[in-house]
Order: C-alpha cells, then sequence, then structure tokens
C-alpha cells in the first residue's frame, strides 16, 4: 500500500517511492486474482515461443547430425558419370576411366559400378514388367569402403564370392522383395538364373542409388549378365584440402577425348542442398511462430485492458491514498511483463521438451541454441511491453473521484 511521508520541510508532502520488491508484489497480487484467465493468456504466448523455439531446436538439431554424418562418410567423395553427347545422345565412359583417375596426384582410392539390363524377381513366377525400379549393377570389391556403406546382413562380396552368382541387395531392394536378411537359403531370381543373396546394405547417405540395387561381382557380370564392361558411376576419395582441384580434372582424366561428355558431382553437396531446402520450410514455421506469439501478445492487451476496467475502484482508492500517475501505470506495467515472462518461460520449457522429444525419436543429437531461448524470453517482456503500455496508461489516466464512484 502507497502511504505518505510527511517531510519536516515545511508543509511539503511526498509520496513514498515503490521499490522493486512492492512492484513485483502489486504486479503479482494482480494476476493471483485471476488465475484461469492469466493461465490462458500467459499459453498463448506460450505456444508461439514453443513453435519457434522447436523450430529452431530442430533445425540446429538437423544440422548437426548432417554435419556429424559428413564427418564420419567424408565430404571428399567425387562421382564420375556418362552424360550425353552434343546430339542428345546418352554416352559411357572408357573401360579404363578408373586407371585414368587413379593417376591423378591427390586421388586417394577409385573403385566403380556399371549397370547391366539384367532384372530382379523374388521368384521366377513374377512377370517381367514387375520389375519394381531395382537396377542390377556390376561392383568392385572396394566400393563398400569407398562410398562409406555398411552391411547390416551378411557380408561383402569378396574374392571367392565376386565370381559366383552371389548377390548383395541395397536397403530398399531388400524391402521390395521382401528379403529381411541374407543366408543360403535366400535366393532371388536375376537375369533368368538364380542368385544367393549374401549380404544387406543400410542405407547409404553418399550414394542413396545403391539403396534401389542389387549389386554383382564384375567378373560374374560379364560372365553370366552380358555386361558391357562400361563403369556406370565411378566414385573417387581425394584428398579433402585438393577435392576441388580434383574435381576440376575429373572430366578430362575419366574421358580425355570427350571430357564435355562427362558429370561430376559431390554427394555431400546434395546432402548441403536439402538441407538449404529444408531451411525454407523452417522459415515458414517460423513465420507460423510469429503469428501465435503476435496472437498472444493480443490476448495479454485483452486480459489488461479487461483488468484496469475491472479493478477501477481500486485503482481510485490507490490514487485518492496518494499513488501517483506513475506508479499506477508502473503496476499496470510490471502485471503485464509478470504475465508474458510467465508465458515466456513455459513456451522456452515446451519449446525444448519438443525439440528433445522429435530429436531422440529420430535419433539426433539435442542441440537448442542459448541465443534462441534468452532470446524467446526477452521477446516475451517486448511484447508484454507493448501489449500492456495502454491499458496501463489508461488506468493511470483515471481520477480518483471518477474511479472510485465507478460501481
Amino acid at each position: 500500500m502507497v502511504t505518505i511521508s510527511e517531510e519536516r520541510r515545511g508543509t511539503r508532502l511526498t509520496p513514498s517511492r515503490l521499490s522493486p520488491r512492492d512492484v513485483l508484489r502489486v504486479g503479482g497480487a494482480g494476476l493471483r486474482s485471476r488465475p484461469l484467465r492469466v493461465f490462458l493468456s500467459a499459453l498463448g504466448i506460450a505456444i508461439g515461443i514453443a513453435a519457434m523455439l522447436g523450430v529452431v531446436g530442430i533445425s540446429t538439431s538437423s544440422q548437426e547430425d548432417l554435419n556429424r554424418q559428413l564427418s564420419a562418410l567424408g565430404t571428399n567423395l567425387l562421382t564420375v558419370s556418362p552424360g550425353n553427347t552434343m546430339f542428345g545422345e546418352g554416352s559411357h565412359l572408357p573401360t579404363e576411366s578408373e586407371s585414368m583417375i587413379g593417376q591423378i596426384g591427390p586421388v586417394t582410392s577409385v573403385t566403380a559400378t556399371g549397370a547391366t539390363s539384367a532384372k530382379v524377381y523374388r521368384n521366377d513366377h513374377i512377370p517381367e514388367s514387375q520389375s519394381g525400379g531395382i537396377s542390377v549393377q556390376a561392383a568392385r570389391l572396394n566400393l563398400l569402403k569407398d562410398v562409406g556403406a555398411t552391411v547390416v546382413s551378411g557380408t561383402w562380396l569378396n574374392a571367392a564370392t565376386h565370381r559366383y552368382p552371389a548377390v548383395v541387395l541395397g536397403s530398399r531392394t531388400a524391402d521390395r522383395l521382401g528379403v529381411a536378411q541374407a543366408g543360403p537359403e535366400q535366393r532371388v531370381w536375376l537375369g533368368g538364373q538364380w542368385f544367393t543373396v549374401v549380404g544387406v546394405l543400410a542405407p547409404a547417405p553418399l550414394a542413396p542409388e545403391l539403396d534401389t540395387s542389387a549389386l554383382v561381382g564384375w567378373p560374374v557380370a560379364e560372365e553370366r549378365l552380358d555386361f558391357d564392361g562400361y563403369p556406370t558411376t565411378v566414385y573417387t576419395r581425394a584428398e579433402e584440402e585438393h577435392v576441388v582441384e580434383v574435381r576440376d580434372v575429373l572430366a578430362a582424366s575419366a574421358n580425355p577425348e570427350h571430357p564435355d561428355e562427362v558429370d561430376v558431382s559431390r554427394p555431400s553437396d546434395v546432402l548441403a542442398a536439402k538441407q538449404a531446402t529444408d531451411a525454407t520450410l523452417n522459415a515458414l514455421l517460423l513465420g507460423l511462430g510469429g503469428v501465435a506469439l503476435l496472437v498472444g501478445g493480443v490476448g495479454v492487451a485483452n486480459t489488461m485492458v479487461i483488468s484496469v476496467l475491472e479493478r477501477r475502484a481500486e485503482i481510485g482508492l490507490r490514487r485518492s491514498l496518494g499513488a501517483t500517475r506513475g506508479q499506477i501505470r508502473l503496476q499496470f506495467l510490471a502485471e503485464s511483463q509478470l504475465l508474458s515472462a510467465l508465458g515466456g518461460i513455459g513456451g522456452v520449457v515446451l519449446g525444448i521438451g519438443v525439440t528433445i522429444a522429435y530429436a531422440t525419436s529420430q535419433g539426433w543429437p539435442s542441440i537448442i541454441p542459448a541465443w534462441a531461448m534468452v532470446g524467446g524470453v526477452v521477446a516475451t517482456l517486448i511484447i508484454g511491453g507493448i501489449a500492456g503500455f495502454y491499458p496501463a496508461v489508461r488506468a493511470a489516466r483515471m481520477p480518483p473521484t471518477e474511479a472510485l464512484a465507478t460501481p
């Protein structure tokens, strides 16, 4: 309660000042008198902050997961594939392209796959037209290591199996063919003959084309599947600091006669581009979070205006007891700030929970930038200040007699 202290210097009276503790006490008292309304108004703020924090946190967690994948898989993988001739017809790489690329100084390893015309089916009773979009490719023995892929069941091709009808299935190929795991009893109908499934691959982030492939040894593809021996994709690893230089000379090295008919790409750039595409969606979600925060601010303003109208008698009594307009204004601004702070803190907690839950479900690390959490609380305080300004000024301008006379 505001009291009036009398100074001994003449008869001048000065109003007592509200300490920060008094401001919090009178502001909190106004909120405690209307708990349900306060909860609903704070909820609007919390939803907006949680939405924005969740978007930032999930995006950051996804980026961190991508960075970890690239660190594990390496960003020094380059792929070479045939393009088109000047007449728009399909081209092919020379059979010597692997050895020629291997002569580039900074290149550390070279491997390749070659597309065949064979089709693969679960058994020999399935119509030829129902191939499921699965390609059969000849593969070098060092393919798995160079592209950073792993086997989840069985083994990769080796010197003993790559000359015989043995096949390793990509992750999606295994699903489409209904092969859960590799083994001697697992066979597929490939190129008009039975091949034993010796391995199943995990998804390959840097070589997603392998996920929908059935991979056989290079020699058996030439002997039994009429493979022409031309590599379709050459995978090249180079020293990290020389990747750009190697990329510039790969086309000419792979096909010296027609370097313009060679396509060179860097798989890690594709993953980075995907991340950039996701950023567009994140911007949209941030905008929706901003709208929710604005709606929450309107709710705070509405709550404060109604509070002023309901408490005119209290305002008149305080003014008649000596409270200044500034103190009344400060009281309602404090209420607005406290209300917004409650919503902001609740929103930060909710946003952290959503981020952790989603990141955990995706197997990502949970990363929430500190600036986002601090910024969320600061944003709510700004919203609270703006939303409470008009009601606070209106309350301060009420004449004591008029306020007391209002029923």
